[in-house]
């Protein structure tokens, strides 16, 4: 029983002790104790744990034991003392001043001067500081002011493209380049002046420096009579002496190359211009845009002379031609193939083949096979005769776009979202050579009237010519303007381009420095 005593007294010191220790702990760590009475406090819970262990480990006397000899019962039964009764008692009191030293600490009367040990450790006085002197913006802000919004670039566009498990992934529809969107106008109202800052210097105060604005870019050539958005097509007439271009603005515009103007506007589709082809002859257009319309023009005065409605086909997002004029094919966003009869204003067939929205397409110069590529990289060989697919094969990674026939009709030319340019041949389908160099999507390609140079452009902004032959770049241009979206050759060899700043121009063909042939409108 006395053993069993001994061994709570012992845990109660131990617990004691463990308490005042915790209670100094936050003040040591290789500092200085911060009061006397804390290393009071401290010495006390050593000493209590350390009675305490003794006690647990029998080292200190019990207050009595029984003599072995003696007997456990009966009237000669006796304890007999043992051990040292002083020691007992002062390991006993202890725990008594450990307790007392923990309530003086806790409610002692200093308790109202320090609520907690601190480090009384001197530190320099702090120096009191200036008020701020106001910010002044280096560009004022004007009420009413607005950024131009844009819509996404066929890049991003191309970077949301689905990836289903079973269906390879895919960029989303071809560029729609920015259209201005309507953004409310901040309502001008009186400017309050700002409250005077009253401020205390103790010092002079030091001037502040503003580093004076960067120099603003050179302005870029405006005509009230340009395209007001992104060009997205150009077209060169037969006798090389005009050209036609589409817009997302929604316009197709009719210029003159020898005398820098334009001949008229012919006309305006009621979404996003995509496509504006010169029928052979001379005397009329195709045009065809994403409100799913393939419109015949007028040149003369932009007549409508028919209008080819794709119904649920949806919008038209590529249009090719025949040489003789009679036949037309669109790539349509629902993945359809349409063959269309000219001659007879009506539809020839429908081809469902693509999974994905329709990119590209091209009619051999036979007119007897059309090619077709969608935003996943399928490429697809069509007899537009009978109606019927004659080879799919995967040409890309990405969205295959501005698809062109070469002069013998057995090869064919595909850039691509995959940033790669590639030449098939129609009759193994196999890749005979690929023009690497671009950083960005090839949008659109052109093939010089003798078949030896390809012109290609692309998103990261630059437009090249190519050696067919070789596969070799001949030049490179960059304007620095932007994603080029549209090329053509002119009669006279030299490069055409259009893109996101909406002008024409016009790049030498063996290389250097281009020229604003027809500029945008200001904005």
């Amino acid at each position: 029983m006395k053993r069993s005593t001994d061994r709570l007294l012992a845990l109660a010191m131990l617990i004691v002790g463990i308490a005042c220790i915790a209670r100094l702990y936050p003040v040591l760590g290789g500092k200085p104790l911060a009061t006397t009475r804390l290393e009071v406090f401290g010495v006390t819970g050593a000493l209590s744990v350390l009675a305490g262990l003794l006690f647990l480990a029998g080292l200190l006397p019990a207050a009595a034991r029984h003599d072995p000899a003696a007997p456990l019962f009966g009237r000669d039964a006796e304890i007999a003392p043992a051990g040292h009764p002083w020691l007992r008692r002062a390991a006993l009191a202890l725990p008594l001043l450990a307790l007392l030293a923990i309530v003086g600490d806790q409610f002692g009367p200093w308790r109202t001067q320090d609520s907690e040990p601190v480090n009384r450790v001197a530190t320099a006085p702090v120096e009191p500081k200036l008020a701020p002197e106001p910010e002044v913006s280096a560009k004022p802000t004007m009420p009413g002011a607005s950024a131009r919004p844009t819509t996404p670039t066929p890049a991003q566009q191309e970077a949301a493209k689905p990836a289903p498990p079973v269906q390879p992934a895919v960029a989303p529809a071809p560029p729609i380049p920015p259209t201005p969107a309507v953004v409310a106008p901040v309502e001008p109202g009186p400017v309050q002046p700002a409250p005077p800052v009253q401020q205390t210097a103790l010092a002079p105060a030091t001037p502040q420096t503003v580093a004076p604005p960067p120099p603003a870019p050179a302005a870029r050539p405006t005509a009230p009579e340009g395209h007001r958005d992104a060009v997205v097509w150009l077209a060169v007439s037969a006798d090389g002496r005009e050209i036609m271009s589409a817009s997302t603005d929604r316009m197709i515009k009719l210029w003159d190359i020898d005398g820098k103007r334009l001949i008229r506007d012919l006309g305006e589709h009621k979404d996003m211009a995509r496509v504006a082809l010169f029928m052979p002859g001379g005397k009329t257009a195709l045009t065809a845009g994403d409100d799913g319309e393939i419109v015949l023009r007028q040149l003369a005065d932009g007549t409508v002379l028919h209008v080819f409605a794709s119904g649920q086909n949806g919008g038209v997002r590529d249009l090719a031609i025949s040489s003789d004029g009679k036949l037309a094919v669109s790539g349509h966003d629902t993945g359809s193939v349409i063959v269309w009869d000219l001659a007879k204003g009506q539809v020839l067939h429908v081809l469902p083949g693509h999974d994905w929205s329709v990119s590209s397409v091209a009619v051999s110069p036979d007119g007897t096979r059309a090619i077709s590529g969608s935003i996943d990289g399928e490429l697809k060989l069509w007899d537009i005769a009978a109606g019927r697919q004659l080879r799919s094969w995967h040409g890309h990674d990405r969205g295959a776009y501005g698809a062109v026939f070469t002069a013998d009709g057995h090869h064919a030319v595909t850039g691509s979202g995959d940033y790669t340019i590639k030449l098939w041949d129609l009759d193994t389908f196999k890749e005979v050579r690929r023009f690497d160099g671009h950083s960005g999507t090839v949008y659109a390609l052109a093939l010089s009237s003798d078949g030896k140079r390809l012109g290609s452009v692309s998103l990261d902004g630059t437009a090249r010519i190519w050696n067919m032959d070789t596969g070799a770049e001949i030049a490179e241009f960059d304007p620095g303007t932007g994603p080029i979206y549209s090329v053509a050759f002119a009669a006279d060899g030299t490069l055409l381009t259009g893109g996101i700043d909406r002008t024409i121009r016009d790049w030498p063909a063996a290389g250097g420095d281009g020229k604003v042939l027809f500029a945008g409108a200001p904005e």
